[in-house]
């Protein structure tokens, strides 16, 4: 069996072992955590860039800590999961990003819970990217503020219409419209969390939504990037990229301006690697792919009170590691209520009195995968890492649902040592440490299938902390051959409930027809396209979709909003038919 704790042992110690001083209560370190969307490795002057402009997070890097080898997965949901939970996120019910594969199981034990337990005060504001609804929106998972867009991103399914600028958020689960460029709004509405909670310790988690697409920025921030020369695209790229220092820089000058910055741990990376092709540090491929260029991203951290800056950090490290290193850094016990981590504390290699972290860090292997599917496949489009190797598997098979590992496996062997930009194939010369890497990724493999058999988190219904809820047809429902089939849903509380049905552009009149633990309803859509239906405790595929005059199923193509249905209820008997 995949042994996930064998270097936990070794790695996890105790401050004192450590050397570090104690934290007591008093002196427990403010974290901020910033996660930027979508920008590469190369994204930044501090990694050769000469073209963009981010001074303030170059110099961040430069006097802090980095980390060279640091990796996160090819895509935006499985990063966001395990750097919460500490887990590889198949073990937490998402499996990509999107048509029922971004929904994080409600009793996973996130970062904010476990450092709320310990007293911390906690927000969000940015992108969550885990679920819109009960249990796994930020607010159910620990998060005591948040302020949020919906789904993958800003004007993305089911969050639309909406725009980057003054975008419609949802703060503490309540609609609002804000003011200004969405980069801005997130950082203003930390800087109020930190100045709120300034007299005592605080978690503040600034998941950015840029420079993910649509790529909208002013105009200001895109004219200097064509006048280098640049694509439009890229432009906007980095034009997003500056608003997103310039705000860093906010960020640390009031934190220094508060008193705070000394014994406020601070870290900056990324989710992944870059969407679109473009300069990314020597690196081969970007977003999508396991690729160095899709899966090592930036990794800096600053503690001015703690940890000696202007180091460089070459082991191995993760978006897992996250959640351990937090909790050990702020005394916090990182109990896992059953779901065990993968991940270890980074402390060892934080601390400065390891001056020679190649003797004192046990080496590790590391495993990333991430396909368009609701069904894992061996092989496709993962990567196992050493320090040293890394065996690439099945590249280029990220869209493939059709993907055959029996028949298609390939696989790709890179010494990472020499040869950081992938360009010489060793798997032909090297065919036993091939075996050896596909022998751990196999244990591996079954290790988290086994958690969970890679079933999605599951919506609750009737719940008293929901008194409505958003099925989203693209986002959240269950994916088979191209079209949602239903929502895996569970219904705590039995009785009468609204529908109500977005039907696009279906004309005519249409009945609602519901399929639910083993019974079925069709009941007619009024003018108002609502219906009341009726639904029993339970869990299993709810299905809820449109029919026309002949019972025929109404067919909703794309990724649009057209199929969503709102829940309101259990309806008590004087709502029912108003």
């Amino acid at each position: 069996m995949f042994q996930r704790t064998v270097i936990a042992a070794a790695v996890f110690v105790s401050l004192s072992v450590c050397g570090l001083l104690s934290v007591v209560a008093d002196e427990r370190p403010n974290v901020i955590l910033v996660m930027t969307d979508d920008q590469g490795y190369g994204d930044l002057g501090v990694h050769g860039n000469e073209l963009i402009v981010t001074p303030h997070i170059d110099r961040f890097a430069r006097e802090g800590v980095q980390f060279s080898r640091f990796y996160v997965s090819p895509v935006c949901a499985p990063t966001r999961a395990s750097l919460m939970t500490g887990r590889y996120y198949y073990r937490t019910g998402v499996v990509h990003t999107s048509r029922g594969g971004a929904k994080m199981h409600g009793d996973e034990l996130t970062i904010a819970e476990v450092l709320a337990r310990a007293g911390y005060s906690t927000g969000i504001f940015g992108k969550w990217h885990l679920g819109d609804a009960f249990p796994l929106r930020p607010q159910d998972q620990g998060f005591a503020e948040s302020l949020v867009h919906r789904s993958g991103g800003i004007s993305q399914t089911p969050d639309q219409p909406n725009s980057y600028f003054n975008p419609l958020l949802w703060k503490n689960g309540k609609p609002v419209r804000s003011q200004g460029y969405c980069t801005d709004v997130f950082f203003d509405a930390a800087l109020r969390f930190v100045e709120q909670h300034r007299d005592e310790p605080f978690f503040a988690y600034i998941p950015t939504n840029a420079p993910h697409t649509p790529l909208e920025v002013a105009d200001e921030y895109v004219q200097p990037y064509l006048d280098k020369g640049l694509n439009e695209t890229t432009a906007r790229v980095y034009g997003m990229v500056q608003n997103i220092d310039e705000n860093f820089g906010r960020l640390l000058s009031r934190l220094e301006e508060l008193g705070l910055r000394e014994n406020t741990l601070v870290i900056f990376m990324t989710d992944n690697g870059p969407q679109q092709p473009r300069f990314n540090g020597g690196l081969r491929g970007r977003k999508s792919q396991t690729c160095e260029g899709g899966i090592r991203v930036p990794f800096f951290v600053q503690w001015p009170q703690r940890l000696k800056g202007g180091r460089m950090v070459d082991r191995l490290a993760a978006h897992i590691d996250l959640l351990p290193t937090i909790a050990e850094i702020c005394g916090a016990k990182p109990g896992t209520d059953g779901h065990p981590l993968d991940g270890v504390s980074l402390l060892p290699l934080l601390n400065d009195s390891l001056n020679d972290v190649a003797v004192d860090w046990p080496d590790r292997t590391l495993f990333f995968q991430c396909h368009r599917s609701l069904t894992p496949k061996p092989f496709q489009n993962c990567a196992v890492v050493t320090q040293r190797f890394k065996l690439v598997g099945s590249p280029g098979t990220f869209s493939r649902e059709d993907f055959d590992p029996a028949t298609e496996s390939q696989f790709e062997l890179y010494d990472l040592l020499a040869d950081h930009g992938e360009t010489d194939n060793l798997a032909a010369a090297n065919p036993a440490i091939v075996r050896q890497l596909k022998a751990r990724y196999d244990d591996w493999f079954a290790d988290v299938r086994a958690s969970r058999q890679f079933s999605p988190g599951l919506i609750e219904i009737g719940d008293a902390a929901s008194a409505s809820t958003h099925l989203c047809r693209y986002q959240d429902g269950s994916w088979v051959g191209g079209r949602s089939t239903g929502w895996p849903v569970r219904v705590v509380t039995a009785g009468r409930y609204r529908a109500i049905v977005r039907r696009g552009d279906a004309t005519g009149r249409l009945g609602l027809r519901v399929r639910w633990v083993g019974g079925e309803q069709t009941v007619p859509l009024g003018d108002r396209n609502e219906a009341e239906v009726s639904l029993a405790v339970g869990y299993g595929l709810l299905e809820m979709f449109p029919v026309d005059e002949s019972g025929s199923e109404v067919e909703f193509a794309g990724n649009g909003t057209a199929g969503d249905v709102t829940l309101v209820g259990p309806l008590s008997d004087a709502t029912i038919n108003d």
